[in-house]
């Protein structure tokens, strides 16, 4: 028999800090520096003709089922379970991962830079973070499943929160790239939202088999962005 729910009932102080938390590490405005890039977005304008709210909405939501949801965001998962279980040897094995399946030389500066500028920032919040990330050159993905997981999320709720803050760096890339107005973006935000739980599902089911990171046409996107003429992104 299932038991309703009190949808009166008063959150205890845990899970309200926990969705606190969540809030705070999917905000663009965290310092780590998500703001600078556009993972492809900038360069999709230059060449791949996303130059519409429509085409950037269908651009952004292939990206997230087809590119993210079956890497990054699948890592993400996987590595809040890791934290959470002590498990380095296996948090040593999605970093490196994560590393190993950058297809170009700015994807892979936004990994380091984005994990490395996380953990500096985590360093105002766990007195242990010096130590845990010592000999760990975090990638992005594994430095904020360590902030979920110590946040006692669930992979679940740390997942979407993942998704989430990826999907509001891209929008607000594709607002400043395209160009679009500020209705234009919360638009396409919303439509992504709809879709990310979906995503998010999927991303938890997969084994590390069934991970992958071919984009080629993001690869050459992103390699091509390196040497564009005039650019507002580092990718």
């Amino acid at each position: 028999m299932t038991m309703a729910t009190d949808i009166t009932a008063t959150p205890t102080d845990v899970s309200a800090q926990s969705l606190l938390q969540l809030i705070w590490l999917a905000s663009p405005a965290l310092p780590v520096g998500g703001f600078s890039y556009s993972e492809g977005v900038e360069a999709a304008v230059e060449w791949a003709g996303v130059d519409s709210e429509a085409r950037a909405a269908e651009w952004l939501s292939d990206q997230l089922h087809l590119s993210f949801a079956r890497g990054d965001l699948a890592v993400c998962a996987q590595a809040i379970m890791a934290w959470q279980a002590g498990d380095m040897p296996r948090i040593r094995q999605l970093n490196r991962w994560v590393m190993a399946t950058r297809e170009s030389a700015e994807f892979l500066l936004q990994t380091e830079q984005m994990g490395r500028s996380f953990v500096e920032w985590l360093k105002l919040h766990h007195a242990d973070t010096a130590e845990v990330f010592a000999d760990l050159g975090a990638s992005y993905p594994v430095a904020f499943a360590f902030a979920a997981g110590r946040a006692g999320a669930t992979v679940h709720d740390g997942s979407l929160a993942f998704a989430f803050g990826w999907a509001e760096n891209m929008v607000g890339a594709a607002v400043k790239a395209v160009p679009l107005g500020q209705s234009a973006g919360q638009r396409i935000l919303g439509r992504l939202a709809q879709e990310i739980p979906d995503a998010v599902t999927r991303a938890m089911a997969l084994g590390d088999d069934e991970r992958q990171a071919f984009a080629p046409l993001l690869a050459v996107l992103s390699a091509r962005h390196e040497t564009q003429y005039s650019r507002l992104f580092r990718s």
